[in-house]
C-alpha cells in the first residue's frame, strides 16, 4: 500500500526567503499615510478572494489557504504551499498646492503551507481537521517628505520628514469541521519596528548653523490570535456558506530609543553625528493593537459564487505608549462574484474553460482621520489559471494555479486636501505538487 508522507523540511528554505525578501520590501513604501498608527494596513486576504473585492468570512477555496477565516482550514483537502506577492503604483494628488506624486513599490505579501490532518476514524464520524502556518506582512512605514519654507524674521528652513518600518505576523492556524460546522483559530507573534525621523537644517550663505536631528526608533512584538466560524447548508442548487471571524486588540511589548543630536555631511553625502543634545535608549511601553470583527456569506452553485462581507476594526482605541493617534473606528463592505465556465465533459482543449474569472468591490471609510473623515473604496479583477496540463489534473489531482488580480483603490475625494489612488498587481502560485511528498510503502 502506497502511503504520502509530509517532508517539512523542504519548506524551510523557502520560508527563509520570504523572512529576507519581507525586510528589503518594507523599505520601498512611500506613502505619507504610512505615519499613522503602525503604518499602512496591507490586504488582509489571499490572491484569491483579492480579485473578489477581498470577501473572506465565507470562503473555502480547495486550492488555495484563506487565512482570513482560520475555520476554513477545517476543509484543506490536500496539502498546499501558496506564496504571493505584488506590486503597487500610487498616486498622491493635492489640492492645496496643487501637487502631484506617483511611485511604485514592490511587497512580498504571504508565504504559507497548509495540510489535512484528518484520519479514517474522524472522516467517517464526520469530523476533518487542517492546519497551516506561514508568514506575512500586516503594516509597512515608508515615506520621505521635504519641505522649503521661509520662516519671518529668522531664516529659510529645509524639513526632511522619514520613516520606515513595518509589522510582520508568524503564524499557526488550524480548523476543526463538524458535519456543517467549522471552528478555527489563528495564533503566532505580531513583531515589527517603526523609526521616525526629522532634520532641520537652516538655510544661509554667511551663517553655519548646526543641523538638527531627531530621531524615534521603536521595537515592539506580542502573541495574537484571531478566530472564526463556517456554518453551510444545502440551498437550491447550491450552498450557503455563512461565516464570522475577529481578532481581540493586543498589547505589544515596545522599547524605544529617543535621540536628538546635530549632524553633519561627509564627503559622500552620508551624515554622521557632530553632537548628542539627548539620548534615552530602551524605554520600556506598550502599544495597544485594535481588534476587528468580520461578517459575510457566499453563496456557490457549479459555475458561480456570490459573496457579500462586513468588515469593521476599532482603531480609536489604538495607542502608543499611552498616547492615541489620528485615527478612528473605520468598516468596509465587499461584495463579489466568481465565474467557472467548464462543464462535465468540456474537452481539455479549451484551457480558457478552465480559468476562474473573478470581479468584486469594496467601500468604507478610511481609519485615518486627518482634517476629516476620508472614503476608502476600490474595484478588484482577477483570475485562477491552472498551469498543471489538464490531463495531469484529472490524472492524480496534482495541480499548480496561478491567481492574479487587479486592484484600482482610491482613499479620499475632492473634498479632502490629499487624495491617493492605488493600483495593485498581485501574483500567487498555490500547488499540490509531488516534492511536497516522500511515497514509502508498506
Amino acid at each position: 500500500m502506497r502511503l504520502a508522507k509530509l517532508t517539512m523540511v523542504k519548506s524551510l528554505p523557502v520560508l527563509f526567503v520570504a523572512c529576507g525578501l519581507q525586510l528589503v520590501a518594507n523599505a520601498q513604501e512611500n506613502s505619507p499615510y504610512s505615519r499613522y498608527g503602525l503604518g499602512d494596513v496591507v490586504p488582509n486576504h489571499n490572491i484569491f478572494t483579492r480579485g473578489m473585492g477581498g470577501i473572506s468570512a465565507g470562503v473555502i477555496d480547495y486550492q488555495s489557504i484563506n487565512f482570513t477565516n482560520p475555520a476554513s482550514l477545517a476543509s484543506l483537502p490536500v496539502t498546499i504551499f501558496d506564496i504571493a506577492a505584488e506590486a503597487d503604483t500610487r498616486t498622491l494628488r493635492s489640492t492645496s498646492p496643487p501637487k502631484k506624486f506617483s511611485e511604485t513599490n514592490s511587497l512580498f505579501s504571504y508565504l504559507q503551507l497548509g495540510f489535512p490532518l484528518t484520519t479514517k476514524k474522524m472522516y467517517k464520524k464526520g469530523i476533518n481537521w487542517g492546519m497551516s502556518f506561514g508568514l506575512r506582512p500586516v503594516t509597512r512605514i515608508g515615506y520621505k517628505i521635504e519641505k522649503y519654507e521661509r520662516l519671518s524674521g529668522i531664516d529659510s528652513l529645509y524639513t526632511l520628514w522619514e520613516g520606515n518600518g513595518g509589522t510582520n505576523q508568524a503564524f499557526l492556524g488550524t480548523g476543526i469541521k463538524y458535519k456543517n460546522l467549522s471552528f478555527g483559530i489563528l495564533v503566532g507573534y505580531m513583531f515589527g519596528s517603526k523609526e521616525y525621523s526629522t532634520k532641520l537644517e537652516f538655510i544661509n550663505d554667511s551663517v553655519a548653523y548646526y543641523k538638527g536631528n531627531y530621531v524615534n526608533k521603536t521595537t515592539f512584538g506580542g502573541l495574537f490570535v484571531n478566530a472564526g466560524l463556517q456554518l453551510e447548508q444545502k440551498l437550491g442548487d447550491g450552498l450557503l456558506r455563512v461565516g464570522v471571524y475577529g481578532s481581540l486588540h493586543q498589547n505589544l511589548k515596545a522599547n524605544r530609543d529617543d535621540v536628538k543630536e546635530t549632524f553633519a555631511y561627509d564627503a559622500s553625502n552620508s551624515t554622521y553625528r557632530v553632537d548628542s543634545v539627548f539620548e534615552q535608549k530602551d524605554i520600556k511601553g506598550s502599544i495597544k493593537y485594535p481588534s476587528t470583527v468580520g461578517l459575510g456569506f457566499t453563496y456557490n452553485t457549479r459555475h458561480f459564487l456570490y459573496g457579500i462581507d462586513v468588515e469593521t476594526a476599532n482603531w480609536s482605541n489604538y495607542t502608543y505608549y499611552g498616547q492615541t493617534d489620528q485615527l478612528n473606528n473605520s468598516y468596509t463592505v465587499r461584495a463579489g462574484v466568481q465565474y467557472y465556465p467548464a462543464k462535465e465533459g468540456t474537452p481539455v482543449k479549451k484551457y480558457f474553460n478552465f480559468v476562474k474569472y473573478r470581479a468584486g468591490a469594496y467601500y468604507g471609510s478610511d481609519y485615518i482621520a486627518v482634517n476629516k473623515k476620508r472614503p476608502e473604496y476600490g474595484f478588484t479583477v482577477g483570475a485562477g489559471m491552472p498551469l498543471t496540463s489538464l490531463q495531469r489534473l484529472s490524472y492524480n489531482g496534482e495541480y499548480v494555479v496561478m491567481n492574479i488580480g487587479l486592484e484600482f483603490g482610491n482613499r479620499g475625494n475632492k473634498q479632502t486636501n490629499i487624495r491617493e489612488n492605488t493600483m495593485r498587481y498581485s501574483l500567487g502560485v498555490s500547488m499540490n505538487a509531488r516534492w511536497f511528498q516522500k511515497p514509502k510503502y508498506n
